[in-house]
């Protein structure tokens, strides 16, 4: 189904909610993050959640870096008290940033995964670099207006994705 190609590998509530340990026994090495609405509310600073799930992250080995389509100052401001690599300015969902979020990390598509909160632009790209991706729910309904239009769309394609068998899902 054509659908697929925006299917994530997981579907959950939070990104607070992700088992990185059980992750980094499975042999994950890196993680790549989205920031707005998958880490904190869009255009907030790193809040002491995000400050401390990056304390957790880097505690338990995991090489991290951030791709967002946000220009250098925003990316710059949340990434203050996290101090973590980035990218900002990424044009998701080109697979061109992922595979150098890997480089940057020294991991490949096989030990690395990535946190999202959108389908066309996050996971998409995602799975267009072979990265196995973990879609979340976005933290706060306030959204641009280009975000709220790819939401109606979202939908449709979470509507076949939750018929998926075996597929780990939000209720």
């Amino acid at each position: 189904m054509i659908l697929n190609r925006f299917y994530p590998g997981e579907y959950l509530d939070s990104t607070y909610e992700i088992d990185f340990e059980e992750l980094y026994r499975k042999g994950y090495r890196g993680v790549i993050f989205d920031i707005d609405n998958t880490l904190v509310r869009h255009g907030a600073p790193a809040d002491a959640r995000a400050i401390a799930l990056f304390a957790r992250l880097k505690k338990i080995g995991f090489s991290c870096c951030l791709i967002s389509n946000n220009q250098k100052p925003r990316v710059e401001m949340f990434n203050r008290e996290i101090q973590v690599k980035f990218i900002e300015n990424a044009h998701k969902p080109s697979k061109k940033n992922y595979l150098k979020a890997m480089e940057i990390m020294g991991t490949d598509t096989s030990n690395t995964l990535f946190v999202g909160d959108q389908l066309f632009t996050d996971v998409y790209g995602a799975n267009r670099a072979g990265i196995y991706s973990i879609l979340v729910k976005p933290i706060h309904p306030k959204e641009e207006i280009q975000i709220v239009l790819k939401r109606y769309l979202e939908r449709v394609v979470l509507y076949f994705y939750k018929r998926q068998p075996g597929k780990k899902r939000v209720k």
